[in-house]
């Protein structure tokens, strides 16, 4: 069984005037373009250890296949503001799995993104611990409330915005959460 024991988190942008391209180049400045990655669904294994990006790029070769959670967006359109999320939320009790979650919105500055994604894991992570809460309340008080409980003990985000490309060169932003053996 294969449960990943690492994970670290890394973003990037890219601009060509080819859409493929400019997704090379975000996983470029991501340092993640020498890797066959493979999407998986959200959830933060029981017990994983966060590292650094350099750290888990020492455990992977070139064209390993890699499981990863990603957000992507991507515009051809002038200034057209994008970006990609990953909000992370994690149980205080160690035996128990937390959650990623993945958001990629048009029109919404970094800030709002990565609150949106962080509450989205938070929010996810809480209904499956049963903690009661009102979706309807701000994040801010809503996060208030998770902490509050003593069952969620860390929330964070990591995101990448971007404006589209003055000349209409694809821009594209990636978001992802690499998860190592």
């Amino acid at each position: 069984m294969y449960v990943p024991k690492k994970i670290f988190f890394t973003k990037g942008v890219g601009h060509h005037k080819e859409y493929l391209a400019s997704f090379e180049l975000a996983l470029r400045s991501a340092r993640i373009e020498k890797y066959n990655l493979v999407t998986v669904s959200s959830i933060y294994p029981v017990g994983c250890k966060r590292v650094t990006i350099d750290k888990g790029l020492e455990e992977l070769s070139p064209g390993q296949i890699v499981h990863c959670v990603m957000a992507r967006n991507a515009t051809n359109e002038p200034n057209r503001l994008i970006a990609s999320s990953i909000g992370v939320a994690i149980p205080k009790d160690k035996t128990m799995y937390g959650y990623l979650s993945e958001h990629h919105p048009f029109g919404e500055t970094e800030k709002v993104s990565g609150e949106y994604a962080e509450d989205l894991a938070a929010s996810m992570l809480a209904t499956t611990l049963g903690i009661d809460f009102d979706p309807e309340k701000a994040w801010n008080e809503r996060e208030q409330v998770f902490k509050m409980s003593g069952r969620i003990v860390n929330t964070f985000n990591v995101t990448q915005s971007a404006r589209g490309n003055k000349e209409g060169l694809w821009t594209t932003v990636i978001s992802c959460a690499i998860l190592l053996a």
